[in-house]
C-alpha cells in the first residue's frame, strides 16, 4: 500500500486518451528516466469520424503545457477559432429568433447589474450584444486575434473548433515522440484482478499482460473497466434532457473563400437542434435529437432541408449521415479502486455548449495535480474526486436544461414536454425562482473551478427573454449611471474592433502561412 505509484495504463485513445496521457505525462515528466511511465493502449479497429467538435478555452491551457505549439495545431488538426455559440429558433422559432452566448465577460460584470440597466434600458438589443463586444465579431465573422498576438494570447476569449479524428492523431504523434508516452496498438481481451479487488493488468492478444498501478477508462461508451469490469451503475438522465440519438455528416464548403463561423450555430428543430461548426476545409454539420419524440427520418429530412438551405441542393443530396445512438447520463462514480473514468466511458450529455472535451480536460487535469504518490492515499484521492465531478455533472444538466425550459415553442410535444416541471431538476427550479429577483451572480455558483460561470448562466437565461425584477431596495448594484457607461463603452470597442480584425478565414490562412509568434 505504500508503494509509490509509478505506472499509469491508459486504456483507449482518441482526443480523451491522449489528452489525457498528454497531461500527464507533461507535469509527471515521463520522458525523463525517474518520471511517471505512461501506457495507452488503443485498439486498432476503434475509429472515429471527425466531424469537427468545439472546445472551451481552457483547451488553450491544456495544450499549452503539454508544449503544443498553436500553430501546429492550426495546421494539423484543422483548427478554427471558436468565440461562442448561436442559438437560433430556441425562443419562438421564428427566423429572426436567435441569441448568443460568447466566451467573453461583460466589461463591468463585477461592478454594476448590467442585466438590470439592459431590461430598462436596452431591452430592444439582444442581452449579449448590449453589454459584451463578441457577440457582434461572431455576427461579422471575425477572428478573436491578430497575427501579431502571440499564440494562445487574445484579444477577445476564443476556443477552437477540430477535426477530432486529427486532433487524436496529432495527440499520439507529440505524446509519443516528446513526452514519453508508450503507445501500444492491440486489443484488449480480459482484465486481471489483485487479492484486494484492484486491477493488477491489462490483457492483450498480442502484448501479453499489461501491470499497472492506476488505470484510466477512456475506451468511449463500452467503459470496459469501469462498466465492464467493475460493473459501476449508470445513472440516467434522459428523463430531464430528453435527446438520445445523432446524425453526423461532413458538408463542403460551395467556394474555397467561404467564412469560417466564428462560432457555433446551433438551430433548434422539431425534437431536437442542428449544429454546424465551421472548419477550414468544411463544416461538419449534423441533428441532435429524441428519439422518444421524432423519428429518424423526420430528423434526416430537417437534416437535409438544413443543408440544402445553408448550401444548395446538390450538396444536400450527396450527404451521408452517420447516426449515432447515446443515453445521456454519468456513471455512479467516476473512480472506483484503482480505476477512473475520463470521456465517454464516464459518461455523456447531449453536445450542446461543448461539456465533453471540457470535461476530459478538467478530469485530466484533477488526475495529475491529485495523482495519489501511493496506494494508501487513493481512496481519498478517489472520494475527492467522486465528489467534485458528480457537482460538475448536476450543474452541466442544470445548464443545458436552461436552455429548453424558457421557450415559448408549442409546436411540437418535444418542446412542450422540455417545460414540464417534472423534467426539471428541484435545484434549477430554486435557481429560477431567485433569478426572478436577482440576476445570477457568482453566489450561486461557489466552486473556485465552475463549468459554466455566473456570466454563461445570465447569456442563456437573458436570451431566451427571461425577466428578473428588481428589487427596490437594493441598490448596491443599481448603479444606471456606471452600467449605462460599460454600455456605451461596448459599443465603441465594437467599433473598433470591426476596424481592425481580421476575418476568421483570413487569419487562419495566415497562420498556416506565418505562423504565430511564441509568448
Amino acid at each position: 500500500m505504500h508503494a509509490p505509484i509509478k505506472n499509469i495504463v491508459i486504456v483507449g485513445g482518441g482526443s480523451a486518451g491522449w489528452l489525457t496521457a498528454g497531461v500527464i505525462a507533461a507535469e509527471h515528466n515521463a520522458f525523463e528516466e525517474g518520471g511517471i511511465r505512461v501506457t495507452l493502449i488503443e485498439s486498432p479497429d476503434v475509429k472515429t469520424m471527425g466531424v469537427g467538435e468545439g472546445t472551451w478555452p481552457t483547451m488553450r491551457n491544456t495544450l499549452s503545457k503539454m508544449g503544443i505549439r498553436e500553430a501546429d495545431l492550426f495546421k494539423e488538426c484543422e483548427a478554427a477559432f471558436k468565440q461562442g455559440a448561436k442559438f437560433s429558433k430556441w425562443v419562438t422559432g421564428k427566423d429572426d429568433d436567435y441569441y448568443y452566448h460568447p466566451l467573453v465577460i461583460p466589461d463591468g460584470y463585477t461592478k454594476t447589474d448590467l442585466a438590470s440597466y439592459w431590461q430598462q434600458h436596452n431591452s430592444d438589443i439582444p442581452f449579449a450584444q448590449a453589454v459584451n463586444f463578441q457577440a457582434e465579431l461572431c455576427e461579422q465573422g471575425l477572428a478573436p486575434k491578430q497575427i501579431s498576438t502571440p499564440e494562445y494570447g487574445a484579444v477577445a476569449n476564443y476556443a477552437y473548433h477540430l477535426n477530432t479524428t486529427k486532433l487524436g492523431d496529432f495527440l499520439q504523434k507529440h505524446c509519443t515522440t516528446q513526452l514519453g508516452v508508450k503507445h501500444i496498438i492491440d486489443h484488449v481481451t480480459g482484465v486481471n484482478s489483485a487479492e484486494n479487488g484492484d486491477i493488477a493488468s491489462i490483457q492483450t492478444a498480442n502484448n501479453a499482460n499489461i501491470d499497472g498501478d492506476l488505470f484510466i477508462d477512456c475506451s468511449g461508451f463500452k467503459a470496459l473497466l469501469l462498466s465492464g469490469h467493475y460493473g459501476v451503475p449508470f445513472i440516467d438522465k434522459k428523463h430531464i434532457l430528453f435527446n438520445d440519438t445523432a446524425l453526423a455528416c461532413h458538408v463542403p464548403y460551395l467556394q474555397k473563400d467561404d467564412p469560417i463561423a466564428s462560432h457555433t450555430i446551433s438551430t433548434a428543430q422539431s425534437a431536437g437542434w442542428i449544429w454546424d461548426i465551421g472548419l477550414p476545409s468544411r463544416r461538419g454539420v449534423g441533428a441532435v435529437y429524441s428519439s422518444a419524440h421524432t423519428t429518424q427520418q423526420k430528423a434526416e429530412d430537417e437534416l437535409y432541408h438544413y443543408i440544402k438551405d445553408t448550401t444548395n441542393k446538390q450538396t444536400a443530396d450527396n450527404s451521408q449521415p452517420r447516426k449515432i445512438h447515446f443515453n445521456p447520463g454519468h456513471r455512479e462514480n467516476f473512480w472506483h479502486k484503482n480505476c477512473v473514468a475520463v470521456g465517454m466511458a464516464a459518461g455523456f450529455i447531449e453536445p450542446l455548449e461543448a461539456s465533453a472535451l471540457m470535461l476530459v480536460e478538467m478530469s485530466a487535469a484533477l488526475i495529475s495535480e491529485d495523482l495519489p504518490a501511493t496506494k494508501a492515499a487513493m481512496p481519498i484521492v478517489a472520494a475527492r474526486f467522486n465528489q467534485r465531478f458528480h457537482y460538475r455533472w448536476q450543474r452541466i444538466i442544470e445548464f443545458l436544461k436552461l436552455h429548453y425550459i424558457l421557450t415559448q415553442r408549442t409546436d411540437s410535444e418535444y418542446w412542450v414536454d422540455n417545460c414540464k416541471p417534472e423534467t426539471i431538476p428541484e435545484s434549477l427550479q430554486n435557481l429560477m425562482t431567485l433569478w426572478e429577483h436577482q440576476a445570477p451572480s457568482r453566489h450561486d455558483f461557489p466552486q473556485v473551478e465552475e463549468i459554466f460561470g455566473s456570466a454563461s448562466w445570465q447569456y442563456v437565461l437573458y436570451g431566451m427573454g427571461f425577466k428578473t425584477q428588481q428589487r427596490s431596495t437594493q441598490q448596491r448594484f443599481n448603479n444606471s449611471h456606471l452600467a449605462k457607461k460599460y454600455v456605451e463603452k461596448n459599443q465603441k470597442f465594437i467599433q473598433q474592433l470591426k476596424q481592425a480584425m481580421p476575418t476568421n478565414r483570413e487569419l487562419i490562412e495566415k497562420i498556416g502561412l506565418h505562423g504565430l509568434q511564441k509568448i
